[in-house]
């Protein structure tokens, strides 16, 4: 095995959670969501966060739960869309396990997220879009990259334990 933790990295609507829970589960690992955390802690939902203390709080304490998890082994960590996105995250995640992204086009993602308020950097597709397009250069410094876009989540398991046994 390649490393005793995973991270899934990706833009919002990637698969990351459904992903992280399908691996952890195939590995016989525990699994945990950087978001979830978030919400656990704060005692409110994301886009109460947004709304009340503005997306650099928010980032404070995705850093938090980040840094909580760094010792944690044999985990799989469902990353924020941001997380990954931030160099000093980045660099934390790259060195303390597997990094994968889940690469989905924006087409998809845009499929798959709702209009409904959830997720607040999805308000403005325009804005969402640039959003994407900077956030490639980041996703693409994992690891390893995998195509979320089309195929079951099974498959895509599949494909990052294959890569993970190599």
């Amino acid at each position: 095995m390649k490393a005793d933790k995973v991270y899934l990295v990706g833009f919002m609507g990637a698969g990351k959670t459904t992903a992280a829970g399908a691996l952890a589960k195939r590995l016989d690992w525990k699994t945990e969501d950087i978001d979830a955390c978030i919400e656990r802690v704060e005692r409110r939902d994301i886009p109460t966060i947004f709304r009340q203390d503005g997306e650099p709080y928010f980032r404070a304490r995705e850093r938090e739960v980040l840094i909580s998890l760094l010792p944690e082994r044999g985990m799989v960590v469902a990353s924020g869309g941001g997380t990954f996105a931030s160099l000093a995250n980045r660099e934390l995640m790259l060195k303390d396990g597997a990094v994968v992204w889940l690469d989905a086009p924006l087409a998809t993602v845009l499929s798959r997220i709702p209009l409904d308020g959830r997720r607040p950097l999805a308000a403005d597709r325009m804005e969402m879009e640039r959003l994407y397009n900077q956030r490639l250069a980041a996703y693409r410094q994992a690891h390893f990259r995998v195509d979320a876009g089309r195929g079951s989540v099974e498959g895509l398991v599949d494909h990052i334990v294959d890569w993970l046994k190599t």
